[in-house]
């Protein structure tokens, strides 16, 4: 997995809108306290230039709700899948700061710095699978490096420290986006060669039992006739293995695309995720064009 897609998932794994307000306060609270003028024009640039990613990123998630229709699990296509359905209320985890059972946790510890601001001393994601129904089968979603939108938060200070929480409740409506692949029954991936080979050396390994079996002149070799034997029962065994493997019914999973695409988890309606994507577009593209004018604008004053 190439660093650029790795970077990519741990990104989309944190607290997006979070990350980037930090990082828009950053530059600007950075920019006031060098004290000079002269930083001005380069951290509205800076704000002006993230701003304007955040808005198309934004804009991209809410043109991927809008362009993929639902799948019922049972009938989805590998691949690239939109799927909405109830978390499980079984085999439930819990949370580590206030032990709450939830299918899915993010949570930060911060405590109070010598400047009385709240610096992030431990933070973590639950990375345990859980169940997703939707009345025509079942989908079990691996939750690494989704991007989880739409939780709400709860927060509980005490002193110096504070604890922030993030949970995904079992029983629950979820929605989902991302790769659906079905692993096991039908699409089993099985070498009948290897499988064969597999099987006439673990035969191998008794040669008693070997001759006892295959040894049908009983001059006490394996000639190339009885060896010819051996290896059509083999492959007819394993063959017969297969077919009851690939009868076997599948089990299907959601994952982070392997392509780099949006693995989106949520618990709210896609008409609501998309209104607040479309929000969030908005919101940046006002943070890019008014920093772009500050730039501008103490650019033309000197």
């Amino acid at each position: 997995m190439g660093l650029q897609l790795m970077g990519l998932r741990w990104l989309r794994s944190q607290s997006m809108n979070g990350l980037l307000a930090a990082v828009y306060f950053g530059i600007a609270g950075g920019a006031f306290h060098a004290g000079s003028g002269q930083h001005w024009p380069w951290a509205a640039g800076a704000i002006s230039a993230i701003g304007l990613l955040a808005w198309g990123a934004a804009l991209r998630r809410a043109r991927a709700i809008s362009n993929i229709a639902t799948s019922r699990i049972a009938s989805a296509a590998q691949g690239y899948v939109e799927l909405q359905g109830r978390t499980n209320t079984t085999d439930l985890i819990y949370s580590p700061l206030s032990n709450s059972p939830c299918i899915w946790y993010r949570y930060a510890i911060y405590e109070r710095d010598s400047d009385n601001d709240w610096k992030e001393v431990e933070s973590g994601t639950s990375s345990a699978t859980f169940d997703l129904h939707d009345g025509s089968g079942v989908c079990t979603i691996d939750p690494d490096h989704a991007e989880v939108m739409g939780v709400p938060e709860t927060s509980r200070v005490s002193g110096d420290t504070k604890h922030v929480e993030h949970l995904l409740h079992g029983g629950r409506n979820l929605y989902a986006l991302g790769e659906f692949v079905t692993v096991g029954g039908a699409n089993s991936v099985l070498s009948l060669r290897e499988d064969v080979n597999a099987l006439l050396t673990s035969w191998k390994q008794n040669p008693a039992e070997l001759q006892r079996r295959f040894d049908l002149n009983r001059d006490g070799e394996i000639d190339l006739k009885e060896w010819e034997l051996a290896r059509r029962l083999a492959t007819r065994t394993v063959e017969k293995e297969h077919r009851n493997i690939r009868a076997q019914p599948g089990v299907h999973m959601l994952r982070a695309p392997q392509d780099g695409r949006l693995f989106l988890l949520s618990p709210l309606s896609p008409q609501s995720l998309r209104r607040r994507y479309l929000l969030w577009s908005g919101f940046h593209l006002a943070v890019c064009l008014g920093a772009a004018f500050i730039t501008l604008k103490t650019l033309l004053i000197r």
